[in-house]
């Protein structure tokens, strides 16, 4: 009874379908009954022609579902969804040429190209020639980072260039047991972040440090830079000394400390690894105590800036028995091989 009513609503609803969609329905139900007379017993069995011919009418006429028997639309949908990633797939086979190039070879092109700004798809072609990489010359241009303007160099490279000819100073001060201030004096390079010189002293004068910047470069040595702060213990005579020696003078904005960052970090690993856990008896007490700590923080301690390398190299020991050797009595420890 439901099949009847099913037909009579197809035949009620026929003079609205369009020719074309009609005859899509009866070819479909047609091949349909072809697939059943050829079945001799069992489970239904299609063959690719068949799935073929169905999915190209479900291309065109989606509504050919509605008929389908045989199999479930679910499953003409998958075919279709599986003759798609096939034919792209052959649409994407290789039709020869040049090899496809190595994802890993692409990568370091891209990082040549990212890494030196400067060179250009010959250069970086000669570079992979010398590796021995055998690629074409548009082919690095191809898989070269593209840039919207000129190649320029970074800050950190700009930086990095210009470090090793500026220098830093700055003072703080050291309590001592008697509750009296000494004052202490660094200078330090900004290229290895190494410590140039310290000294102590109680009654600081312009005199003074000029003295200590004579002491801290020879003539030959002198950076090209010196950043300091407005205190106004750096008079003229500070200044006509730093002219003298050839370093352009450099004073920070006022109250802006942060424009001498180099030394006040540098301070304030002193006092937090050195001075603050110490009680200073007097001026050569503190200044015997800074000598070791520079030597230890020049020598020896990592620094996460230097890719945990000391400012005065440290070579790699690989051999040997590691010991341990006491630092400040033992407030540091520097491990070795031996």
């Amino acid at each position: 009874m439901i099949g009847l009513l099913c037909f009579v609503l197809a035949v009620l609803a026929s003079p609205f379908k369009s020719k074309l969609r009609l005859e899509a329905e009866n070819a479909v139900l047609r091949h349909q009954l072809i697939v059943l007379r050829r079945r001799p017993r069992g489970r239904v069995r299609l063959t690719n022609h068949d799935r073929w011919f169905l999915i190209q009418l479900y291309r065109w006429f989606p509504s050919i579902l509605k008929v389908l028997t045989i199999i479930r639309p679910e499953t003409l949908v998958r075919w279709h969804r599986a003759g798609f990633r096939c034919y792209w797939r052959w649409k994407s086979r290789p039709q020869g040429g040049r090899p496809q190039i190595d994802t890993e070879l692409r990568a370091l092109i891209r990082r040549m190209s990212v890494e030196n700004p400067l060179w250009g798809a010959p250069r970086i072609h000669g570079e992979l020639l010398k590796l021995g990489f055998e690629v074409a010359q548009s082919s690095v241009a191809k898989y070269m980072v593209k840039r919207r303007g000129p190649p320029s160099q970074g800050w950190r490279t700009f930086l990095r260039n210009h470090a090793p000819d500026i220098a830093a100073m700055d003072l703080f001060v050291v309590p001592t047991i008697g509750f009296d201030l000494i004052y202490a004096f660094v200078i330090v390079r900004l290229d290895r972040r190494d410590i140039v010189w310290t000294n102590v002293t109680a009654n600081p004068t312009a005199e003074w440090v000029a003295h200590q910047i004579t002491e801290a470069f020879p003539w030959d040595g002198a950076p090209g830079y010196m950043i300091r702060d407005r205190d106004r213990i750096y008079g003229a005579v500070v200044t006509r000394r730093l002219r003298a020696m050839g370093i352009r003078d450099k004073p920070i904005a006022p109250a802006s400390p942060w424009q001498n960052g180099f030394a006040e970090r540098l301070i304030r690993s002193i006092r937090r690894e050195c001075v603050d856990h110490i009680i200073v008896l007097g001026e050569a007490h503190l200044r015997r105590i800074l000598k070791s700590y520079a030597r230890y923080y020049n020598e020896t301690r990592t620094h996460l800036a230097l890719d945990k390398d000391a400012p005065v190299s440290r070579p790699v020991q690989r051999t040997g028995v590691v010991r341990s050797l006491a630092v400040l009595g033992g407030l540091h420890h520097h491990y070795a091989r031996a």
